[in-house]
């Protein structure tokens, strides 16, 4: 009896870690961010591209220190398909975002989310800085909270990129 429970045990362990293992990544929301020029942009159009969207604010500490990386990845990566959008909160002042992004020429597209619409639709969001990577089947997979590891980050990026 013993040795059919372990069994039984066993291949319960075996079938969820199969589960978490193949389980699909979960679809990035079909959102419209309103860009720092007044554009549109559907984040489904950005198919066949990787993404990152990156929720940051001009008062938070850690956002102003991680952009010059975020500028160099999207310097270095763009040309071979990542595209990336910082979505400024809702409680940032359109006139902040905009003298940082002039000040610091950010070189990808700023997007303001003055309704709290996007961060909602990622989750609900609260917390900057904090990064989803989006593969090109338009999946999240992957998410940065705060600090990350930029080589880790760049080489996710790379593996994503890479992929068709």
């Amino acid at each position: 009896m013993k040795k059919v429970v372990s069994i039984a045990f066993v291949a319960c362990l075996v079938a969820i870690g199969a589960w978490f293992a193949f389980k699909p990544y979960p679809a990035a929301p079909s959102v419209t961010i309103k860009t720092l020029q007044g554009k549109s942009i559907e984040l489904a159009s950005l198919k066949n591209k990787v993404v990152m969207v990156k929720f940051w604010a001009t008062s938070c500490v850690t956002c102003v220190k991680q952009m010059p990386d975020t500028i160099e990845l999207y310097d270095d990566l763009a040309p071979k398909g990542l595209e990336v959008i910082a979505v400024a909160m809702s409680y940032d002042p359109v006139d902040f975002v905009r003298r940082f992004t002039e000040s610091r020429q950010l070189p990808f597209i700023v997007g303001l989310d003055t309704n709290g619409s996007v961060a909602k639709a990622f989750g609900d969001v609260k917390l900057t800085p904090i990064a989803f990577l989006i593969n090109k089947n338009g999946q999240i997979i992957k998410q940065y909270l705060g600090n990350y590891d930029k080589a880790e980050m760049r080489q996710t990026i790379m593996k994503a990129l890479a992929q068709s």
